[in-house]
């Protein structure tokens, strides 16, 4: 069985589609996996019962009971993992199906997202379930509410979780002008590094926003073109596979230059100072799927990125966000200084094992790079999106490629879609010990931005529960 769990990064709003999918694997000509024949009597709707069951109950003893008998590869982590992400699913009802199959729409206990649940148990065939977040039917849809009452609602959620000990951290959500909300949050019990509305939390992947800023910038002066090739930019790079990714395909994940978190970086992690040290271990690996034909979200290739601004402008990276970017906007509390220099109100990240919060720091890179892992505030956050809408940072041309659908869910460095009518763009970030998301609607000019030193979905899911209330017309416009 091989399991993909691809919550839309970082945009995972419940009625985006997202999903957690099982499926046996291929079986190879050489070694068959033999397929796994369920008992007389078995049926599907028996087996989607006994999942659900299982899987609410969080005690890995009914998981591996549910895997003998069903599905011998499952990952009973990894559903204990995802059982923590999701805080188990109430059954809402159940769907027709074909004959062995059983479908049944279920929703999230932490969240307003529904999904759909199946399991096809087929004579002579490997068991197969999917589990995918879908649209929520008429009847399930949140309904939006005021202004005054979404954000009643946002901090009354947030109070509730930060009591569970679930949440610390900082929301803020603008309206043109006017700022609605700003406050922060302490878990409960926690007096040790109180969270302020300045604090610095690390924002992992938001990071890939700067960095698509300054690579479009540099192509706005004429010192970068879209189609020029990752060879070209880095002169002796060692794969001629990833030597020919374009600066298009790195923005937009459709590359195959892969992830670079794993052993190799968990061996290295504190060698790993540059992005140059970076180029120099993985520049042998070749892309991971034919560049440009499709769209994988890339780490690695976002590393490169960095490392070509570096070459472009002559700076080192830092410094070029530092003054293009980071200065343009008025973002005085955002960077990426290494872990072991003291940063003031630089948060510790706190991380889940055992049922208890643990400092994170043995899992964090050195620094930050231009793929993810500096840190902000949510204030430097509105600040960014402000300079993005008034032309600070990129000219309005190239501001709209980078915010349109370049792929399904990304443009150039940004996600993108559109919800109830209303376009949106804007990144989020997640990591052990830190979960931040910012998300801009252009055309009514709202904000709304969250950052927390909690494992992902910590903030996450509270930016889905505003977004899902907010008032929100599609026809405003400012």
């Amino acid at each position: 069985m091989t399991m993909r769990h691809t919550r839309f990064p970082a945009l995972a709003v419940g009625a985006l589609l997202a999903a957690l999918a099982w499926a046996a694997p291929t079986a190879c000509a050489a070694d068959p996996a033999p397929p796994v024949q369920p008992a007389a009597g078995d049926t599907a709707q028996q087996a989607l019962a006994d999942w659900l069951e299982a899987f609410n109950s969080a005690d890995a003893t009914r998981l591996e009971a549910f895997r003998d008998r069903w599905q011998p590869d499952m990952d009973v982590a990894r559903m204990l993992e995802f059982h923590a992400e999701t805080g188990g699913f109430r059954l809402v009802r159940h769907e027709p199906g074909e004959p062995g199959t059983a479908r049944a729409l279920l929703q999230e206990r932490e969240s307003d997202t529904v999904a759909r649940l199946q399991f096809v148990l087929r004579p002579g065939e490997p068991a197969q379930f999917s589990l995918e977040a879908i649209e929520a039917p008429d009847d399930l849809r949140v309904q939006r509410m005021d202004a005054d009452g979404a954000i009643a609602s946002l901090v009354a959620r947030a109070d509730e979780l930060a009591a569970r000990d679930a949440f610390s951290g900082v929301m803020l959500v603008a309206d043109g002008d006017q700022v609605l909300l700003h406050r922060a949050w302490n878990r409960a019990g926690d007096a040790e590094a109180p969270v302020r509305l300045d604090s610095r939390f690390r924002i992992g992947s938001m990071n890939k926003m700067f960095t698509a800023v300054a690579t479009l910038q540099l192509v706005q002066a004429g010192r970068l073109s879209l189609d020029g090739t990752v060879g070209q930019y880095l002169p002796g790079y060692e794969d001629p596979g990833v030597a020919a990714v374009t600066i298009r395909q790195l923005l937009t994940h459709a590359g195959g230059t892969g992830d670079f978190f794993g052993p190799e970086f968990d061996a290295n992690r504190l060698t790993l100072r540059t992005h140059d040290d970076y180029v120099r271990l993985f520049q042998k690996r070749p892309p991971d799927h034919v560049p440009g034909a499709e769209h994988r979200y890339s780490n690695y290739g976002f590393l490169l990125l960095g490392a070509i601004i570096e070459r472009a402008s002559g700076q080192s990276y830092y410094d070029y966000v530092d003054e293009h970017v980071f200065a343009p906007a008025g973002m005085t509390r955002t960077g990426s200084l290494p872990e072991d220099v003291p940063v003031d109100g630089r948060l510790t990240a706190y991380t889940r094992r055992d049922g208890a919060w643990h400092d994170a720091a043995e899992t964090l890179p050195w620094r930050g790079t231009a793929a993810g892992g500096g840190y902000s505030t949510a204030g430097d956050l509105l600040r960014f999106a402000r300079a993005m809408l008034d032309g600070r940072l990129l000219g309005p041309e190239m501001l709209a490629e980078a915010t349109r659908n370049q792929s399904p869910w990304y443009g150039y460095g940004f996600m993108v879609r559109e919800q109830d009518g209303a376009r949106m763009f804007g990144h989020g970030g997640g990591a052990p010990g830190m979960n931040g998301d910012l998300r801009i609607y252009p055309d009514q000019g709202i904000v709304v931005a969250g950052l927390s030193n909690l494992d992902p979905p910590a903030v996450s899911r509270l930016i889905d529960h505003y977004l899902l209330r907010m008032p929100l017309e599609a026809d405003v416009g400012r």
